[in-house]
């Protein structure tokens, strides 16, 4: 047991038999009582403190914080700057869905075809959280238009949770929570209350926050926010 804690980089083997020692590892819902027990990552549901860890292998999940100007694909036929210019993953990844070109901010980066398509897809509800700057101050009616729900040409967009962070002179700052992420939804929503965006940026994908990435600077996520973003959408 201690091995797998130590290899997926959740603590020293040292560490990871006072982590055993002091009850607070599982194995399939049962808190491992033995130290030196034997388990099969690939096949059992390992935990410290009540948290998925992951022990997977054989695939990566990079966290990189996009620059405006860079676009989101593998190729672009055009030369312009892509996401994977920018990383230098152990082995070939792809973007987990899209930022704008105009869009800055958090990107999954993964070789996770089934991940991938659990945190891209409306089913499994995965919280996008974006911080707008937008020109005008949203009165309390923009607001409660925006939590009702903004009517689009592909149909309603309604975002989890809006929050005015803060306010200025002439612009203000909403942070938003979507599930979906529609093309352009979040500067469409905002056009249509009259607030439209000057600047976007995705500071979370579900449990992932961008945190102190500079604009261009990119990591790996750690065994704990793999074993929390797959837990997400149930694998």
């Amino acid at each position: 047991m201690q091995k797998v804690l130590a290899a997926a980089g959740v603590a020293s083997r040292r560490a990871a038999e006072e982590l055993i020692a002091a009850g607070r590892v599982s194995v399939d819902g049962q808190i491992v009582q033995v130290q030196g027990r034997r388990v099969d990552p690939a096949r059992a549901r390992i935990e410290v403190d009540g948290e998925r860890v992951n022990v997977a292998k054989g695939f990566v999940i990079i966290a990189l914080n996009k620059p405006t100007g860079v676009i989101t694909t593998a190729k672009d036929p055009h030369g312009r700057p892509t996401v994977l210019d920018m990383v230098r993953a152990p082995g070939r990844v792809y973007p987990v869905g899209r930022l704008d070109v105009d869009t800055s901010g958090l990107l999954l980066l993964t070789n996770h075809g089934e991940l991938t398509n659990r945190l891209t897809h409306p089913r499994y509800q995965v919280p996008r959280v974006y911080l707008a700057s937008v020109r005008g101050i949203p009165d309390d009616h923009a607001l409660d238009r925006l939590r009702r729900g903004v009517r689009l040409e592909d149909g309603l967009a309604r975002p989890r949770a809006v929050r005015l962070v803060r306010a200025g002179q002439r612009r203000a700052h909403l942070e938003l929570t979507m599930t979906e992420g529609r093309k352009h939804e979040v500067r469409r929503m905002l056009d249509t209350i009259g607030h439209p965006v000057m600047d976007l940026v995705r500071t979370a994908y579900g449990p992932v926050r961008l945190g102190r990435l500079r604009a261009g600077e990119w990591r790996i996520l750690t065994s704990r926010e793999v074993g929390l973003l797959l837990e997400q959408v149930g694998l």
